[in-house]
């Protein structure tokens, strides 16, 4: 019994990732086709974020970093999909220019203050973390699919098709990361899709060699000939027999991988070449705010999406770091 409930606790993950993910992904991309439905969208986002917080402490509780790090997470998550709903000015709208935090305007009440713009600090870096986690885990999720897929075909069929992967694989592994990144947007021009194709042409050849290595090692064991004998197909047995056995190492490479993206994504921003402005992100924010705060009294403008974008970060690696620690442990 406690093995049926464990799994199905399990379950659980995937549809409410979905369910967070999915109203999170329109309202960022579609928000204008949706209109009067645009407040609504993304009422289901709340207490899916609430009920994966509480799972993910309920069954990692015996590693403190992995539940410091699902907290940051989960901060990020709740304030992304509860922005809409918060008593924030809007995000774009111009109102006193270079107000220091803490400081008031004919009634207005700056914690955080204001760019040179005159917009709201606090409000963009809450509303700004929607477009960083939507594509973030957009573009790692899209890796994953390529590098993954791969990996099986190179690992398990072998011959011609691992040859075929893996000389594919080494060819993008040969550019340095930011150059392939520079490289592909300049040719196929700045998008968030664009960045997806980026993202995915750096990441998913390292998927590939960590799934094909796993995948090499636990083709030989006893199961996997077992379904080779009953005549399975080669498709069932790579995604049936042979990748839950591998989504150990992968789960915490994708929280790494996470935080590895989040901050490329950032990077292309400030350098011109990521998410398109005026809709706050904290890549432009940092790059919006990097002559002004050259003064200290106007450096929280640069201070304030750094440590945003950082806790970020530093929380996809706690919970990386936690989960090889129970991983290592059992």
């Amino acid at each position: 019994m406690p093995d049926i409930a464990q799994r199905g606790r399990g379950r659980l993950w995937i549809p409410l990732l979905l369910l967070i993910w999915a109203p999170l992904f329109a309202h960022v991309m579609f928000h204008s086709q949706l209109g009067a439905f645009a407040p609504y969208v993304l009422l289901p986002a709340i207490p899916s974020v609430l009920l994966l917080y509480g799972m993910a402490v309920r069954r990692w509780h015996e590693s403190w970093v992995a539940c410091i790090g699902m907290t940051v997470v989960c901060f990020w998550l709740l304030i992304a999909v509860s922005a809409p709903y918060l008593p924030l000015p809007d995000p774009n709208k111009p109102l006193f220019p270079l107000v220091p935090p803490g400081g008031i305007r004919h009634g207005f009440h700056f914690l955080l203050g204001t760019d040179i713009r005159g917009r709201d600090v606090l409000s963009r870096t809450l509303w700004g973390c929607q477009r960083v986690l939507v594509w973030g885990v957009t573009a790692t999720s899209v890796a994953y699919a390529v590098g993954v897929g791969c990996g099986l075909i190179g690992g398990y069929l072998g011959g011609w098709w691992d040859e075929v992967v893996s000389f594919a694989s080494n060819v993008l592994l040969s550019f340095p990361v930011m150059v392939l990144f520079i490289l592909i947007l300049n040719v196929l021009g700045q998008s968030g899709f664009n960045i997806i194709i980026a993202v995915t042409c750096s990441s998913a050849p390292v998927i590939m060699r960590i799934v094909r290595g796993v995948v090499l090692d636990a083709k030989s064991r006893d199961y996997i000939q077992a379904a080779q004998t009953r005549g399975e197909h080669p498709l069932w047995i790579m995604m049936v027999e042979l990748l839950p056995n591998v989504r150990g190492p992968l789960i915490v490479d994708a929280c790494l991988r996470l935080g590895y993206t989040t901050v490329a994504i950032t990077t292309l921003t400030f350098l011109g070449l990521g998410l398109r402005p005026p809709d706050p992100d904290w890549g432009l924010m940092i790059k919006e705010a990097a002559t002004t705060a050259l003064l200290w009294k106007y450096s929280y403008m640069l201070i304030v999406p750094t440590l945003a974008l950082s806790s970020l970060t530093l929380g996809f690696n706690l919970i990386a770091d936690g989960l090889r620690d129970m991983g290592q442990r059992d």
